[in-house]
């Protein structure tokens, strides 16, 4: 009896002691879903393959780059992800040696026969020469694009066969042993840190690609990275769904952070990533649809979209009553984005250099209401743009104006002075040479599209210039864009690794076919961009910027548009939330109250 007393006291104790660990709470609950929106379809989830922002978010938790933010700190700040350590720079800065940690794993996948598969260097080795090799036409090919000692011999015989050899030596990408990568550049760069955060950047494995891609390399359909989450299900253009990586490696959330952060470090300390478990995202390209969908409790969080900020904020951008009420947070940023307008520089009618072809650009942008475009479609949700490089961003100069003003009256005089005259006294202008001319801008069949067409309608029409507006999904647009066959087109552009240099590289002539949508071609401005390279972030690079910015208001490719404030509502049952300049959609770091989520408080 009394053997039995004993074993029964030991087995109370060890109830107890196990009682602690089973309360924590459960790593990548499959029972925990965060539900979220896209305003825009993604393309797919190749990050070598893709550029834009939507498919990034995608991306991002599946696949790991070298570096990434730290999710807590303000400014942010560079941290490894899959790298040890930051990387070792010789004194020359042309070498960089960067080492893996170990024990880090793909997804599991049949490409690759049932063993489980280790990331290594020679993965970021593989990956990197994916981004150079000509049959990609990768998007982000400018991130090393020229750079990389000893590609050009090589990438020349890929482009006379047709096909790269992916085994053939390249000495500024080497894989020095299993977990220790060397990257050597024929010149320094220092802005290669920012880019080795982001996806285009990321490592994918030989043997996916291999199984799963098309005919040009490219595997949109079939991501299998590292991460902590993976591609559950995918109905293009309508629903994403992820879950989480159950490979994914021990990691924990953050315990460093700001003063302002104790609450919320304290209701996520020791749980480990990701808490939740599935991830479904909603493509809803109308602004009613997406906070409707948000007020009805099928969103958990959503970034209000700017032409319904009336319904949301006060008058002086505070959360309004009803949703203060209900537990909702307003989380407001200026986003590190430029929302402008190209010309494509190599069209017959909007393009060219030459005095008249100038003036036609500068007359566009001097007759368009940029005030009245932030009142009226961005609801006060923007600053008038000054340069190309937003404030809080490196390079940003606080004072220096590059953009044209808003005169009509000075408008219709520099166009009546360069020959673009109303002859047949039909309202609107003929080219200098006597023929009729319309002004063909692309736009998506959303409404709040259509809202802004009726703006830019407006205003051209004031200063005598016909326009009008093809329709295309955002898809399609962007290819036509790349491919240089939109005469003209808002678009946006937001910096994911906190350098000007990401704006900057947009008028560059080497990225026309990649990110330089204006197909913009000046050698003055490529060789201050080259030189920009070559300078630490400083007083001699901002110069340098200032330089670049000054020839684009002397040329004006683009309308400069506006930079973005952002407001993000976030329910009461999303743990971990803060929002994040470059890391939108950080969904790693999040985790839910299902027991509240379910009951909508």
């Amino acid at each position: 009896m009394r053997h039995l007393r004993h074993l029964a006291a030991m087995l109370v104790a060890l109830v107890l002691c196990v009682q602690p660990a089973l309360a924590q709470p459960k790593w990548a609950d499959p029972s925990k879903t965060i539900r979220v929106t896209f305003p825009v379809a993604e393309t797919g989830f190749d990050p070598q393959a893709t550029s834009d922002y939507y498919s990034s978010h995608v991306e991002r938790s599946i696949f790991e780059a070298l570096y990434t933010f730290d999710y807590l700190a303000r400014p942010p700040k560079v941290v490894p992800q899959t790298a040890a350590a930051m990387p070792e720079i010789s004194a020359d800065g042309k070498t960089w040696t960067i080492r893996i940690k170990p024990g880090i794993y793909f997804a599991d996948d049949p490409a690759f026969k049932g063993r489980k598969r280790e990331l290594v260097a020679a993965d970021y080795v593989y990956s990197f020469k994916r981004l150079l090799d000509p049959k990609m036409r990768a998007p982000f090919l400018w991130y090393l694009d020229g750079k990389i000692a000893g590609a050009d011999e090589v990438l020349a015989k890929a482009k006379k066969d047709g096909k790269l050899d992916y085994d053939a030596p390249m000495e500024g990408l080497r894989a020095v042993d299993r977990y220790t990568l060397r990257i050597t550049l024929k010149e320094p760069d220092y802005v290669l840190l920012g880019y080795l955060t982001q996806s285009a950047l990321a490592a994918v494995a030989r043997e996916v690609i291999e199984a799963y891609g098309d005919a040009s390399g490219w595997a949109m359909a079939n991501p299998v990275g590292t991460g902590p989450y993976r591609l559950a299900q995918w109905r293009r253009g309508q629903k994403i769904v992820l879950e989480a990586n159950p490979g994914y490696r021990e990691e924990y959330f953050p315990e460093g952070g700001e003063p302002g952060d104790r609450e919320l470090i304290a209701k996520m300390k020791g749980k480990r990533l990701p808490q939740v478990g599935r991830i479904d995202i909603s493509i809803i390209e109308e602004s009613n649809p997406q906070l409707l969908a948000f007020n009805s409790g099928e969103l958990d969080y959503v970034n209000v979209p700017a032409d319904l900020v009336a319904n949301v904020l006060d008058p002086e951008n505070g959360l309004k009553p009803e949703y203060a009420k209900e537990g909702v947070t307003l989380h407001r940023v200026t986003q590190p984005a430029l929302a402008y307008t190209y010309f494509n520089m190599e069209d017959p009618v909007v393009g060219g250099y030459t005095p008249e072809k100038i003036a036609l650009r500068r007359a566009m942008i001097m007759g368009f209401n940029t005030d009245e475009m932030i009142r009226v479609w961005w609801q006060g949700q923007a600053l008038v743009a000054t340069q190309p490089i937003p404030p809080g961003v490196a390079g940003h100069s606080p004072g220096f104006v590059a953009r044209a003003p808003y005169d009509p009256p000075a408008a219709r005089a520099l166009l009546d002075k360069f020959g673009y005259v109303d002859r047949d006294k039909d309202g609107f202008r003929e080219l200098p040479d006597g023929k009729p001319f319309t002004i063909v801008m692309a736009s998506t069949p959303t409404g709040r599209d259509r809202e802004r067409d009726e703006l830019w309608k407006k205003n051209m029409t004031a200063i005598g210039i016909r326009i009008e507006f093809m329709k295309q999904k955002w898809p399609d647009l962007l290819k036509m864009g790349r491919a240089g066959k939109l005469q003209m087109w808002p678009v946006g552009w937001i910096n994911t690794y906190g350098e000007g240099d990401a704006f900057m590289q947009l008028l560059y002539s080497k990225n026309i076919g990649q990110s330089n949508y204006s197909r913009f071609a000046l050698p003055e401005y490529d060789e201050l961009y080259r030189k920009s390279k070559r300078v630490p972030d400083g007083l001699e690079r901002n110069a340098l910027y200032r330089k670049m910015a000054e020839l684009v208001a002397a040329y004006n490719p683009w309308d400069l548009g506006v930079y973005r404030i952002e407001n993000t509502l976030v329910r009461p049952w999303v743990l971990g939330y803060k929002k994040h300049v470059n890391l939108e959609h950080a969904w790693k770091y999040l985790d839910v109250d299902p027991v509240r989520q379910k009951a909508g408080k």
